[in-house]
């Protein structure tokens, strides 16, 4: 600060210091010291900005006039710059273009960037800026042509010259102003991924140049102007992701030089328009999630250019037009999720498209495959019709597939064996819920890029082939609910891809190969209702499944379903004095030559009974010299404590080599009522988890502590190390923490000393307490929020938890706050070794984020952010991460999506609140779970940022909707679809906004989620 002072004071000395030869270049200079002094540099892109340098014209991004040597140029795009554009910049009179876009920059513009008036050329797109662009921000943009960010004043009139307004990917709300129709110069028109709402206003035919509108992903509403067919030099038209309804205008007839429309995801209604065929130039049309009815028109066919033709998600009858054939250059057609019907029409496999996607539909007949689609088609999709017959063969033909999906149909026979033996780029099939019958081909061994297999709910009989073991890449194998029989393949054992493994409801038998636990990425594998037999291995998935994907196999045995195998010797041979044979006579059983046989018989007998004597007999010594060295082991651990006479706890002496040293961050007296050998006793073991057994001990003042034994022992690090990492964990003190209070090492035993909490876990009361003693919905928002809290700490210190899960909360019976254990244990291991790390904490399954299956991927704090979303569900909804069912694995984030989708998110809440929940505080915790759920780490936000809308959640709101960046939060909480045909005010008409748009344009920006909400706490609530 005092830099950033004595800048500034510099500045306002400067023209009563300098001399006027030299004042220019040091204005330039200096203002550039005080922009950079009010920015973060991650990358240190502008290392080079020296206040020593005479002049700035070396730097990094920045251009100089070669004569005067003034700042002309500012160049920063993509340096990764975060902060405010500060006033800096306004010593730069020189300067004529100022270009920031892709960095990170916040706030609003300063409205004395006007002054700049040889300033022609500004990009600041792709920041998060907000608030409104300045009303004369516009008064000198005369030649002003390039990109804005910000709001949109009534003011951008004034720019009779513009050519191209790019105002994309910012927070500008409101509604679009009519005087925008006043730039008849305007060419490109990119309002795209914003919040503006209300009407698009008429007068729009104004903008006879422009060649280029793109107002996706907004807010706006109701009919399409009438005289918008007056942009007749309309090429590209994007009006898709906002809530625009009605028909469409017959104006739009005129835009024949149109090559682009897309109106997809409005509520636009009445019949796809005849007139669509006298857009003679589309390449492109995208009419998809609408309200679209009645039949597709002939006119299609007219359109010669046609490439791309999506009309999903509508209500649209009848079958498809022939004349569609004509349509020559059409490369991808999506009619899914409508209500045709009738056979499918033999030119989509002639016109060379590359993608078919039929699947939704009504359709039925014969599925027939044209050969002239051999070298294009790649995907194939007709699921969820009524096609019947066979799977042609001709599909083994389609050289270029890679996605095949015909389930859910009518289809019998058996697999054609052409699917698999010819196709090499084939990476899905789905042929589930139909009637196949037949065998799996064995020429399964050739589809070498499969990735996901599907064929349950069918009738395949005979056994899996083993050469499904050279399917390297799959990922997903479900083969449930046929009638499949003989043992599970060792060759699954190669499938080191593999996450979903179900072969469920068959008859397989045998045992069940113990290298399937070795399989390092396996997440999901059901094997019940089958006839195998044996002991359920161990290691790897197998350490906790749950018993009902192993039910239903009555000759399984193991800890896995509560059945003991018993040891099996083998019987003795035994003759049967009663015996007789039909060829012998009664006298030759006392023949001499019987007798011999007999006695052999016996002595067999004999050595078996022997065996079986020695073998228990080395069992019960066995067993000796283990419960021997079990004691030697547990006394040299003893002696390594050195317990004192007096019975305490206490350092040990430094001439023993094996000795340790404890030590408390306290520095209290490190002594504790009970000996040693009674610290680690069973009797005072309070819980297990994946890096070891936790004891209950007191202080000699009386005070309790948790010492938790670290059950990774050859795995921790040198002693240097592991005292570093402890040392790090010790510093850490917060509320929400289970605070480290010391700890114990040698080369065998680690020992970690942590604060008592007289609590139960988090899971504990959510999935075993009575509707009586539940949590309310304060105590659970607290929870989370308390959660939030101390995440977010270990990340300001660097610190992964790498572990988080509901058994790893504990709620102080005392405060009732949730306090969080188990965190930075895992630096404790020579390297993250996931797949090491990964047996540790089977237990957590659900929370891990999808990441630690990759090898490649650097495991980050954005794996407790996902943790974190999952709990968060789990407190809300009351249910499990994962449950098994019968025949299914249900996953908690999938299921809230699902109902978040559907629009019945209150259905998931836990039940036992019984409504007593705010709706407006429950439904954005929701959301913000699944946000924290993204499967891509790039789009979770900070823990930082999730406290802060947290804490927005709970914040009042004065009983009214207010201005701005709350308004758009507002939007977030409300509920239900929006009514078009009521009238409606500005602030009402937002409250009604369907949350599904917020969510498509999170996943469609730019810029990430977690700088938008940011933005909206630093805006609004700062």
């Amino acid at each position: 600060m005092a830099t950033r002072f004595l800048l500034f004071l510099s500045l306002i000395l400067l023209p009563y210091t300098c001399k006027a030869t030299d004042q220019s270049l040091n204005e330039d200079l200096l203002g550039l010291i005080v922009f950079k002094a009010d920015l973060l540099d991650p990358q240190s892109k502008l290392s080079s900005w020296n206040e020593d340098d005479e002049e700035p014209c070396s730097w990094a991004g920045v251009n100089c006039n070669p004569q005067t040597r003034r700042v002309t140029e500012l160049s920063l795009d993509g340096f990764g710059l975060s902060g405010k554009i500060d006033r800096g910049l306004l010593q730069l009179q020189s300067l004529r273009k100022l270009s920031l876009s892709l960095n990170n920059f916040s706030g609003s513009l300063n409205p004395d960037l006007t002054r700049l008036e040889g300033l022609h050329t500004i990009d600041l797109s792709d920041n998060v800026l907000s608030g409104p662009i300045p009303s004369n921000f516009f008064s000198q943009c005369r030649s002003l042509r390039n990109h804005f960010s910000g709001g949109i004043p009534a003011t951008v009139g004034n720019c009779s010259t513009l050519a191209s307004l790019n105002l994309s990917s910012n927070w500008i709300s409101g509604n679009l102003p009519a005087e925008l129709w006043s730039l008849n110069g305007l060419r490109v028109l990119d309002l795209s991924r914003n919040l503006l709402f209300g009407e698009i206003p008429s007068g729009i035919n104004r903008l006879f140049n422009l060649r280029t509108m793109n107002l996706k992903n907004n807010l706006l509403s109701g009919r399409l102007p009438v005289d918008i067919g007056g942009c007749s030099l309309l090429r590209s038209l994007d009006l898709g992701g906002n809530y625009l309804s009605g028909g469409l205008p017959e104006t739009m007839q005129r835009f024949t030089m149109c090559n682009y429309l897309s109106l997809e995801s409005n509520n636009f209604s009445g019949q796809v328009p005849v007139w669509l065929g006298d857009m003679k130039n589309l390449q492109t049309v995208d009419l998809s999630n609408n309200r679209f009815s009645g039949q597709v028109p002939d006119s299609i066919g007219i359109l010669q250019f046609l490439k791309r033709l999506n009309f999903s998600s509508n209500s649209l009858t009848g079958s498809l037009p022939e004349s569609m054939a004509n349509c020559r250059g059409l490369a991808e057609v999506d009619f899914s999720r409508n209500s045709l019907t009738g056979s499918l029409p033999p030119w989509l496999f002639e016109a060379g498209m590359k993608k078919i996607l039929l699947s939704g539909n009504n359709l039925n007949g014969a599925i027939t495959v044209s050969t002239a689609a051999e070298e294009t088609l790649e995907v194939l999709d007709l699921s969820a019709n009524m096609f019947s017959g066979v799977i042609p063969v001709g599909i083994g033909g389609l050289l270029s597939l890679q996605i095949l999906n015909l389930s859910e149909n009518l289809l019998t026979s058996s697999i054609p064996v052409e699917i698999f033996g010819r196709l090499k780029l084939l990476e899905v099939v789905d042929l589930s819920s139909n009637h196949l019958n037949g065998s799996i081909p064995q020429e399964i061994e050739a589809a070498v890029s499969l990735k996901d297999l599907k064929l349950e709910r069918n009738s395949l009989t005979g056994e899996i082939p083993i050469q499904i073991g050279n399917c390297f890449g799959l990922t997903s194998l479900i083969l449930s609910q046929n009638n499949l029989s003989g043992p599970i393949p060792l060759t699954l054992a190669k499938l080191t891809s593999l996450q979903i493994l179900d072969l469920s409801h068959n008859g397989l038998t045998g045992k069940l190969p113990k290298l399937l636990s070795e399989l390092p990425h396996l997440l999901s594998l059901n094997i019940s209702h089958n006839l195998l037999s044996g002991e359920i291995p161990s290691g790897g998935l197998f350490n906790s499944i749950p018993s009902s994907s192993l039910s239903d196999n009555p000759d399984l045995c193991g800890s896995a379903v509560n059945r003991s195998c018993g040891i099996v010797l083998p019987k003795p041979i035994v003759l049967n004095p009663n015996s007789s044979s039909s060829i012998s006579s009664p006298n030759s059983v006392l023949s001499p030559a019987n007798l011999r046989h007999k006695k052999i018989i016996l002595s067999i007998s004999a050595l078996i009974a022997i065996g079986a004597a020695v073998f228990i007999t080395i069992g019960v010594i066995t067993i000796t010299l283990l419960n021997l060295r079990i004691r030697a082991v547990a006394s040299s651990s003893a002696a390594a404590l050195n317990i004192s006479e007096g019975g305490y706890f206490s350092g040990s002496p430094a001439t023993d080599p094996n000795s340790g040293s404890l030590v408390m961050f306290t520095g209290d007296d490190p002594e504790f009522s009970t000996g040693a050998h009674a610290i680690l006793n069973k009797d005072c073991e309070v819980g297990r988890g994946g890096f070891g057994t936790v004891y209950k001990t007191i202080l000699r003042d009386g005070r309790p502590v948790a010492i938790k034994k670290l059950a990774v022992s050859s795995l921790v690090k040198s002693r240097k190390d592991f005292e570093r990492e402890i040392k790090k964990i010790g510093k850490t003190k917060h509320q929400n923490l289970v605070g480290l209070e010391g700890y114990y090492w040698t080369q065998s035993l680690q020992l970690l000393i942590y604060e008592f909490v007289s609590g139960e876990s988090l899971s504990r009361h959510l999935h075993e307490s009575s509707e009586v003693n539940c949590f309310s919905w304060q105590e659970r928002f607290d929870i989370i929020l308390g959660v939030a809290r101390s995440l977010a700490y270990l990340h300001r210190h660097d610190i992964i938890h790498y572990n988080l899960k509901s058994c790893n909360v504990f709620i102080d019976a005392g405060s009732g706050e949730p306090k969080v254990a188990d965190y930075g244990l895992a630096k404790l291991l020579p390297m993250l070794d996931r797949y090491v790390l990964s047996s540790k904490i089977q237990s957590a399954l659900g929370y891990m984020a999808p990441e630690f299956a990759c090898q490649e991927v650097k495991i980050t704090e954005k794996c407790d952010v996902y943790g974190f979303g999952v709990l968060a569900l789990e407190v809300i909804t009351g249910r499990k991460p994962v449950e098994y069912m019968e025949d299914d694995v249900v996953v908690l984030c999938d299921v809230v999506r699902g109902a978040l989708d559907e629009g019945r998110v209150a259905e998931c809440l836990d039940g036992r609140l019984a409504g007593k929940f705010p709706v407006e505080e429950a439904l954005p915790v929701v959301r913000l779970g699944l946000i924290c759920t993204s499967q891509v780490p790039s789009n979770r936000p900070e823990m930082s940022e999730v406290v802060k809308i947290l804490e927005l959640i709970r914040c009042p709101q004065d009983g009214g909707v207010r201005s701005g960046i709350h308004e758009c939060w507002l939007m977030i909480t409300t509920q239900g679809k929006p009514h078009w045909d009521e009238p409606s005010t500005k602030a009402s008409t937002i409250r009604m906004q369907d949350q599904i748009v917020f969510e498509q344009r999170f996943t469609e920006e730019q810029n990430s989620l977690r700088d938008m909400v940011v933005d909206v706490v630093g805006s609004e609530f700062d």
